[in-house]
């Protein structure tokens, strides 16, 4: 038996590595997908004119969809195969994208919107389980996990350079179609190179619990994004209490299952609750900023979608530039203080976002949005390597949900929290008898009114300043997760057992 103890030294084979190849290229797709449709925003607006609360429902509802269903398809997942669910996900996936991409109306698209994510659920437990799976060694894990990371901050990064260039040839349905060949790739050489892999738990999946586990989430950002799009009425108060109900419910049924849907028995371990909490606040501030930058580099600063996405790769270039200092800093410094640095690092860069977005120039935007990406590649690797580490490896599955429903709700409470503070303080600014179109949304302002309006001009500014505010708001967030996961994060790597 004393044998066992070469097994986490054995050493991933060319095969192993090119799996993950797919395994990432899945999360490029995926981190794509939620932050592509940004810069589709003005040409989507001039096509279907969607209302703004319509258009954060369409930025919106796949990672709703997606954080709500994570942690159901991370159980089916252990009990199905992840191997088989991460390609039946795929196909349907590929089904979705054409139906977002020849959406004829606002509400059509957010409903192919959501079947993307839902098709995103079922490939998302399967790609970090697996990773886990297959490198056993815990150098190499790292390394891999930092590239899997790459690609999930990589491609949210990416997201509006790929909708610039497209955009700039075809239509706005050309960001989903684009999907369709990268789904086939996976589909032919997952089933080729990928291992199937699957948890220990037996019993049916708990439907009940999948329920409320969605019910928790969406009527929670209904109510923030209803209060800031319409107004305080009875919807608000209805939905917040709905979602908080639901919550209560989850973790008391949760904690007399036999086999929970999430198990709470995880947040026990302070490495990897503050790991999933550092993780969970550095994608929100990312995300949420993200999404409405992309409209300000266009409808403020004027620049083309291709051009506005290529000023946003400052922040790519640096997310993914950390892997070659990951081991470096890990070994060094330590994860839970490399994490506690990167998240000070990226709260410097939102502050300096904040201070450069009103000037006339755009090198202090590039420098201030490579020290956010920076900072948020390292936190993220690490974060996810510190989740994936404290759990024990017969609860790889439950813990890589959690991860990934984090770093869903993260993308998800970003774009609608950000979103509508951006929002309310951008009408705040507006004066008195603004039109209602110029009052809906830059977007909409920049349809009606003549280049040369002085009520464009002034909607711009408000438009600049709320930004500015949002960037302030995420650079705050950033500095809590920071002291977080210098409390909580321990410094060693993999616990005692390292030789």
């Amino acid at each position: 038996m004393h044998q066992t103890t070469t097994v986490p030294t054995h050493r991933a084979t060319t095969r192993e590595w090119a799996s993950l190849g797919v395994l990432t290229l899945a999360v490029v797709l995926l981190a794509i997908d939620g932050t592509v449709l940004a810069l589709a925003v003005p040409a989507l607006t001039a096509d279907l004119a969607p209302t703004a609360t319509q258009v954060l429902w369409i930025g919106d509802v796949y990672s709703f969809a997606l954080a709500g269903l994570l942690v159901t398809m991370g159980n089916v997942a252990d009990r199905i195969g992840r191997k088989r669910l991460l390609l039946i996900g795929s196909v349907a996936f590929g089904l979705a994208s054409a139906g977002a991409a020849f959406a004829p109306s606002p509400e059509v698209l957010i409903a192919a919107r959501a079947l993307l994510g839902i098709a995103g659920a079922t490939l998302m437990p399967s790609t970090l389980s697996l990773v886990r799976a297959v490198f056993r060694d815990p150098r190499q894990r790292t390394r891999a996990i930092a590239i899997w990371s790459a690609g999930a901050t990589g491609g949210a990064a990416a997201g509006p350079l790929v909708g610039g260039a497209l955009l700039e040839h075809f239509w706005w349905g050309s960001v989903f179609l684009i999907n369709i060949p990268v789904i086939a790739v996976i589909v032919v050489a997952g089933a080729v190179l990928l291992p199937e892999s699957k948890g220990g738990a037996r019993t049916p999946i708990d439907l009940l619990s999948a329920v409320l586990s969605v019910l928790t989430i969406v009527p929670v950002v209904y109510a923030v994004k209803h209060l800031v799009g319409h107004g305080a009425d009875w919807t608000v108060p209805v939905a917040a209490l709905l979602g908080i109900g639901a919550g209560w419910w989850f973790v008391q049924r949760q904690r007399h299952l036999a086999t929970p849907l999430i198990d709470l028995q995880l947040f026990r371990i302070p490495a990897f609750a503050g790991a999933v909490v550092a993780n969970s606040l550095s994608v929100f501030a990312l995300t949420g900023l993200l999404f409405f930058f992309s409209q300000y580099l266009q409808l403020v600063r004027g620049f083309t979608p291709l051009l506005a996405g290529a000023a946003e790769l400052p922040a790519t270039v640096a997310s993914i530039a950390v892997i070659a200092v990951i081991g470096l800093l890990t070994r060094h410094v330590g994860p839970g203080r490399s994490i506690g640095l990167g998240l000070a690092v990226a709260a410097v860069g939102m502050a300096g976002l904040a201070s450069t977005e009103g000037l006339p120039t755009y090198v202090g935007v590039a420098i201030a949005l490579a020290v956010v990406g920076l900072g948020v590649g390292v936190s993220m690797t690490l974060a996810t390597d510190a989740v994936v580490a404290a759990a024990p490896r017969e609860r790889a599955g439950a813990a890589s949900a959690i991860s990934e429903t984090g770093y869903e709700l993260g993308v998800a409470m970003g774009i609608a929290v950000l979103g509508s503070l951006q929002t309310a303080f951008y009408r705040n600014a507006l004066d008195d008898g603004a039109p209602d179109r110029v009052r809906e949304s830059l977007a909409s302002a920049a349809q009606v009114l003549d280049p040369s309006s002085p009520v464009l001009a002034q909607a711009r500014e408000a438009f600049t300043g709320g930004m500015q505010l949002a960037s302030v708001c995420a650079a705050v967030l950033l500095a809590v997760a920071s002291v977080v996961a210098l409390r909580v994060i321990p410094n060693r790597q993999d616990g005692p057992r390292e030789h």
